[in-house]
């Protein structure tokens, strides 16, 4: 397996990082805009590992590289804007593809927050017939969340229950960053993007619609210490890919965002610094958002001054297989301690970016396999789970009834 890993953010560096200490493959290629930040990436992983430059909005730059070094399976760790060129860019060079995050919705014209408009991934699943016919596969939503709680829902289908009621994500934290008042811990690119956009549910009677942003607020108990967060509805892929392979009477997925940083991004949203249409200041044009996303610390740099843990799962509820009433939680926990001790990554990058390797290791040995345009919930969850475990990550699940 020859990887091209596009990325050299926190992600990236992370994923290159927990790669290193596995042997399945025999390059990994690490990509990004910015020369030096690909080679702080590779740096000390040894001669498997190579750094280079992309363009990765251009699906010819792409394709190029993966030709120049061979590459059979190209790893997409950027933000979604970027998700069709590194697509069609490895189709074209005749690689499979892994994603994070799927291709931008667009909103309905006329109902937002009622009809969907362009769903996440529908760009991605237009072309899945010919991604079959060529024998290629191209596994789409394969971190954390889109990824492991996909893999939580089909293990929770298969093994767990006899009839679902919901299937809902439920995504958590009680980190805290020293020293600045307002520093995501993860991109603030795409948080912006998913916060903001109308949030997607599925029901077995009614398919997919929409909703407010930041809408039925919950509170939600996560467990290592984590305790009750609020959640509220926000756009994301598993809405879009679990219904497609697992059966359910309803799909959710809540975030726990906390009020403060609500009305930070309410307020983004009010004065138009969402918006991605570039304006031009002093002769410079940038959009609002990038602009954003600059003034902010980078989340890759965070990691020596966050404290606690993040919880990402999957509740569950229904009949079991006993024919009784059922609901579970099965989650990840990462304690950002451990993670900045043991890889030097902190904990929300380096959790993201641990399920795509596995994912990829899995590929490597032929325990996973498949073709087409698809989501982590496709294939079987048993491997995966157990590899992850492997990774000395473990998982987790409470039964609450």
């Amino acid at each position: 397996m020859r990887i091209l890993l596009v990325g050299a953010g926190g992600v990236g560096s992370a994923a290159a990082a927990i790669a290193a200490r596995r042997t399945f493959f025999d390059t990994m290629v690490v990509a990004d805009a910015d020369a030096a930040r690909a080679a702080r990436a590779v740096a000390g992983h040894g001669d498997r590992f190579v750094a280079a430059t992309v363009d990765a909005s251009s699906a010819d730059a792409v394709a190029a590289l993966c030709r120049e070094y061979r590459i059979t399976h190209v790893l997409n760790a950027v933000d979604p804007r970027f998700v069709m060129p590194i697509f069609d860019g490895a189709y074209a060079a005749g690689a499979d593809y892994l994603d994070m995050a799927m291709s931008l919705s667009h909103p309905h014209p006329k109902r937002p927050y009622a009809e969907t408009g362009v769903k996440l991934g529908d760009e991605q699943f237009a072309v899945a017939d010919r991604w079959a016919s060529a024998g290629r596969l191209a596994l789409c939503g394969i971190g954390v969340e889109p990824g492991l709680s996909d893999v939580f829902a089909r293990y929770a289908a298969d093994e767990l229950f006899a009839e679902i009621d919901e299937i809902g994500v439920r995504d958590g934290a009680n980190l805290t960053v020293e020293g600045y008042d307002f520093a995501p811990s993860f991109s603030i690119w795409t948080t912006i993007e998913e916060c903001l956009n109308p949030p997607v549910i599925w029901e077995r009677d009614r398919g997919w619609f929409t909703t407010e942003p930041f809408s039925e607020p919950e509170v939600f108990r996560f467990p290592a210490g984590i305790g009750p967060v609020e959640c509220v509805n926000v756009e994301h892929e598993e809405v879009l890919l679990i219904p497609r392979w697992v059966d359910a009477r309803r799909v959710t997925f809540k975030y726990g965002l906390g009020e403060e940083f609500i009305e930070v991004l309410r307020t983004l949203h009010k004065l138009g610094l969402d918006s991605t249409e570039p304006v031009t200041v002093r002769g410079v044009r940038m959009s609002p958002r990038d602009v954003v996303a600059a003034a902010l610390p980078d989340p890759a740099t965070l990691g020596d001054r966050m404290r606690g843990k993040t919880c990402a799962g999957t509740w569950v509820t229904g009949v079991g297989r006993d024919g009784r009433p059922r609901e579970v939680y099965l989650y990840h926990v990462v304690d950002n301690e451990w993670s900045m001790a043991e890889y030097g990554h902190q904990a929300v990058v380096w959790q993201t970016a641990v399920n795509p390797v596995v994912a990829l290791e899995l590929l490597a040995t032929g325990e996973w396999a498949g073709t087409g345009v698809i989501g982590p919930e496709a294939l079987p969850p048993r491997p995966f789970l157990d590899l992850l475990t492997g990774y000395g990550s473990p998982w987790g699940l409470e039964d609450r009834r």
